[in-house]
């Protein structure tokens, strides 16, 4: 087994999830909605989770009796496979369902384009893309903006170095001829909110309930996940 990048120095550290981890309600409620979303897209299809870490969905959903393999440049185990983004080797039109969580954002933007050619190339015609990308331009992103001239990034831009507003990725989407089907923003960035959730990450998971049911506008969110069609 090889691992390296940010799992060598945290360890496995979405399969032991810290309450405390500032992300962790953004996680939580992010796996619910995939989990939810796989279930109806995913069941009886042939499915890739790339880019998927310690393989902990891809582990679950085959105890669940999925067809899922996972891909990771960084881990290798017995649920994945040591794969770049970039250049997965797998087969043209092998796979009935991608998935693509918060990945992208850690690829320039030269190599975001050739990550989303990849993907296309593997998914069948018809096929579905599950893509969660962080948004740069959250709603205290905006704020910031407005009065400071400085955006507040998703993460440190050594990490993402390819943070863009969602706008950006749809497009990118689009010129590959992905087909949005739904789109589902999950924590809308109001600033007490924020944070509550900064400073008391798992005190806040049924006000994150409340806000990302009626109130998660996605480009206003700090994330979005994007379910696509593959169109010829």
């Amino acid at each position: 087994m090889q691992i390296t990048g940010e799992y060598a120095v945290k360890g496995d550290y979405h399969k032991v999830l810290d309450k405390n981890w500032i992300f962790y309600p953004v996680y939580a409620e992010k796996m619910k909605f995939v989990d939810r979303i796989l279930g109806k897209y995913g069941r009886g299809k042939k499915v890739l989770d790339l880019g998927c870490g310690e393989g902990v969905l891809v582990e679950r959903k085959r105890k669940e009796g999925f067809d899922i393999m996972g891909a990771d440049l960084n881990y290798e185990s017995e649920f994945v496979s040591r794969r770049s983004i970039l250049e997965t080797g797998l087969e043209d039109s092998s796979f009935d369902v991608v998935l693509c969580l918060d990945v992208i954002e850690h690829l320039s933007f030269e190599e975001q384009e050739k990550a989303i050619a990849e993907i296309k190339r593997m998914l069948k015609p018809g096929g579905t893309f599950i893509f969660s990308i962080p948004n740069l331009a959250h709603f205290s992103s905006r704020l910031s903006f407005l009065f400071s001239g400085k955006l507040i990034r998703t993460s440190e831009i050594e990490r993402h170095k390819g943070d863009r507003p969602i706008g950006e990725y749809i497009e990118i989407l689009k010129k590959n001829n992905f087909v949005i089907q739904e789109k589902k923003g999950v924590f809308p960035t109001y600033p007490v909110i924020s944070l509550f959730t900064f400073y008391f990450p798992s005190k806040v998971l049924w006000w994150h309930k409340i806000l990302n049911t009626f109130f998660a506008y996605p480009n206003w969110c700090f994330l979005n996940i994007i379910i696509c069609k593959n169109e010829e």
